[in-house]
């Protein structure tokens, strides 16, 4: 399981609402609760495109 670096994670924001990410280490994904979106993360390399994000339950 892939690991991001906290400096990394501090870094990003949203793209969509450009809020603060939180990382979901057991789905590998970063999660903008602002947005309500969860945007993948794969080979260790956040997808930060919201067409790519998954879209959270209320």
């Amino acid at each position: 399981m892939t690991q991001i670096d906290r400096k990394t994670l501090e870094a990003l924001v949203c793209p969509e609402t450009h809020a603060v990410l939180t990382f979901d280490a057991e789905r590998q994904e970063l999660i903008s609760k602002a947005a309500h979106l969860a945007y993948p993360i794969r080979d260790g390399i956040p997808i930060m495109l919201v067409d790519e994000a998954r879209k959270l339950e209320d």
